[in-house]
């Protein structure tokens, strides 16, 4: 499995039980289970919530669903 797909799945499921729409940062940190630093990881790759809030911006926001998070961190973040 790829790095991004890796990841993704990862911020998808720690993002299962959240209430959407998330219309800020502080919501999204609140809706994970360790907020900004829970961790997904993939072979080398370390992603932490709080590594992930510095590529987000407030045009990001809101979020719509997991899937919609995750997809807008593996994409900004490089993976």
């Amino acid at each position: 499995m790829l790095v991004k797909e890796e990841i993704y799945g990862q911020i998808v499921n720690v993002l299962k039980g959240a209430k959407f729409p998330i219309k800020t940062p502080e919501e999204l940190f609140n809706a994970l289970p360790d907020g900004p630093n829970t961790t997904c990881k993939s072979g080398d790759v370390v992603l932490k919530a709080s590594d992930a809030g510095k590529v987000l911006s407030a045009d990001d926001f809101p979020f719509e669903s997991a899937e919609d998070v995750a997809s807008t961190i593996v994409n900004k973040a490089g993976l």
